[in-house]
């Protein structure tokens, strides 16, 4: 998000929108729908025009994405080799049954 990258704060933003912090965190959450002009004053405080603001919302959102599937995959990694080493172990103890 934006606002975390610039280390703001919602009151932050509220206090330069003249807003409530209630009313800004409305906005930021998608309770509340904007209109142009409140869209502008947004992207303007992060020196951005309104497309390059949304695109930043897209690549965020595409990031968060890419790292929840990251975390699942490295789960998924450590569940495998966890079970690679009972099959190991599984056909160690066969072994030995059979030799002994």
């Amino acid at each position: 998000m934006l606002r975390h990258h610039r280390g703001w704060s919602q009151e932050d933003i509220a206090t330069q929108l003249g807003l409530s912090i209630p009313a800004f965190s409305k906005i930021e959450t998608g309770v509340t729908d904007i209109n142009l002009t409140r869209l502008e004053q947004i992207a303007g405080l992060f020196d951005l025009s309104i497309i390059q603001m949304l695109d930043e919302n897209d690549h965020q959102k595409f990031t968060n994405e890419i790292e929840t599937m990251n975390r699942l995959l490295n789960e998924r990694n450590a569940e495998l080799i966890s079970l690679q080493k009972k099959v190991i172990e599984l056909y160690e103890e066969l072994r030995a049954t059979e030799v002994g």
